[in-house]
């Protein structure tokens, strides 16, 4: 069975907050089509924005989503990557479709700022969560209900996953694949990526 994997873009989006994790999920694809011999992707790994057109990351690099928000596949495993939210933060329909969105996934994941549009959505009350270093203190003066935690790569909360800023995406990636398929695959994926991962948070 494929599991979708959708990944939210926008502009000024972190490059690696998507980008880490795109590797992730479509490395363990092709690690286990060898192992397994299976035909069928294991993660069918897509982007999905605000709409189709070209966007740019931070950094400059342009970007054409897959999808839109109104018309994409169904979510299994959603990932909210970091950036300059601000905008973001702003736009109730978007803030509607990872609601939405959520509630269709099995798990929801956040990378580095991606955290406040989790909060936002309301997905984290009461439950702990991480984000950049830079932003722990904003992120609790504005989401006071959050349980905070500082100096880890990524926070599992079951339906909702939360790492630190940018490249602990890619722990916390590897980390669902442990999750939801084995330890073995997220292992292998992270050498097949020649990546030291963290095992524990």
């Amino acid at each position: 069975m494929t599991i979708n994997v959708g990944i939210y873009l926008y502009d000024k989006v972190e490059i690696l907050d998507f980008a880490g994790p795109f590797e992730v999920f479509s490395t363990a694809s092709r690690v286990n089509a060898r192992r397994s011999q299976e035909s069928d992707n294991l993660f069918n790994v897509f982007t999905v924005a605000e709409d189709t057109n070209p966007l740019f990351a931070r950094g400059g690099l342009q970007i054409i989503p897959a999808y839109s928000i109104s018309e994409h596949p169904e979510i299994n495993l959603l990932i909210i990557p970091g950036g300059i939210i601000t905008d973001e933060l702003t736009k109730n329909h978007i803030i509607s479709w990872i609601i939405t969105s959520s509630n269709i996934a099995n798990i929801t994941g956040s990378v580095c700022t991606g955290a406040f549009l989790l909060a936002k959505a309301g997905l984290l009350k009461s439950k702990a969560a991480t984000t950049h270093w830079e932003d722990i203190n904003d992120l609790r003066s504005m989401f006071p209900d959050i349980k905070i935690k500082k100096n880890v790569r990524w926070v599992d909360e079951g339906s909702v996953v939360t790492a630190a800023g940018i490249s602990a995406g890619i722990d916390m990636s590897l980390h669902l694949i442990s999750r939801v398929t084995n330890k073995d695959l997220a292992i292998l994926t992270a050498k097949q990526m020649e990546f030291e991962w963290t095992i524990n948070p």
